[in-house]
């Protein structure tokens, strides 16, 4: 098992950090303010950092919890880990269940749709309601992604994801509107200095089709358990992966779904935090 030594800013990250101790390794998440709990979930390649412009907005009225998946952040990087979205569910319900919490919203963007989608459903008796940006749960049709994990699946890609940081040098940026400051990439470059610590990033790419019959299950039981869960999409427009388009499953699957359309690309946290935050507030009564 392997521990990261990045130390976020506080000028940037002004939260205090905290452990869980999973039995796969140390978790790193913040727990802010107070309130009914929301709690942030990330995708690729991004960690609770992700949230801090949304946290920062709401934990004057929410209890606002954010955490790292395995491998990604300052958590741990566990030997024996796959780095699979399952494995991932299953550590993000440890800690549900470890902290008891109740009455929860999830707020899941990228691979964080699937895999809060998958804890709601095991979870369901906890569960106020559903966030969802820029983010899928079933076994994509779509051409272009398909093509896109295909591609980042190869060896010689595999390679420039785990010796270039091929995800946050180029990814993150192309999946903004405005560059981001130099500072504000390095916290996204911070946690994954080595070879090594790029292994999350690297099988999340290839999960997209690899994890095609665990999707089609999650799927299957969103629709049957999470169509009255009340649902609220705060969507990046111009998000060239996960288009508008994206929104019509959800909506079909939901029957109490609210669409909040932003001027934003994938990364709707740094796009556009302020628009996210109010919808949120909105969405929830207080």
């Amino acid at each position: 098992m392997t521990s990261i030594d990045f130390q976020p800013d506080s000028r940037l990250f002004p939260f205090e950090s905290r452990w869980y101790g999973d039995p796969k390794g140390k978790i790193h998440y913040i727990d802010e303010g107070e309130g009914e709990p929301i709690l942030f979930l990330h995708g690729n390649p991004t960690w609770s950092f992700l949230y801090r412009g949304i946290i920062i907005r709401l934990k004057k009225r929410f209890r606002c919890i954010a955490l790292d998946l395995p491998g990604f952040g300052l958590s741990s990087h566990p030997l024996d880990y796959r780095y699979t979205p399952e494995e991932h569910a299953r550590a993000v319900r440890r800690f549900i269940r470890d902290r008891n919490l109740q009455n929860l919203t999830i707020m899941g963007h990228d691979w964080g749709g699937p895999i809060g989608m998958r804890v709601a459903v095991e979870e369901l008796d906890r569960i106020r309601a559903l966030v969802m940006g820029n983010t899928w749960y079933w076994p994509t049709t779509a051409l272009h992604l398909k093509a896109f994990s295909w591609i980042l699946s190869t060896g010689y890609v595999q390679g420039l994801i785990h010796k270039k940081n091929l995800f946050v040098e180029r990814i993150i940026p192309l999946g903004v509107k405005h560059p981001l400051a130099a500072e504000v990439l390095q916290h996204y470059r911070g946690p994954f200095p080595t070879v090594d610590s790029r292994a999350g990033i690297a099988e999340f790419a290839r999960q997209i089709g690899l994890s095609a019959n665990w999707l089609a299950q999650v799927e299957i039981n969103v629709r049957r358990h999470l169509r009255d869960t009340p649902l609220l999409l705060t969507w990046g427009m111009e998000d060239l992966a996960f288009t508008p388009a994206f929104m019509d499953t959800f909506l079909r699957d939901f029957e109490n779904a609210g669409v909040v359309r932003l001027n934003a690309k994938h990364y709707i946290q740094e796009d556009a935090p302020g628009e996210v935050s109010q919808a949120i507030q909105e969405f929830l009564p207080g």
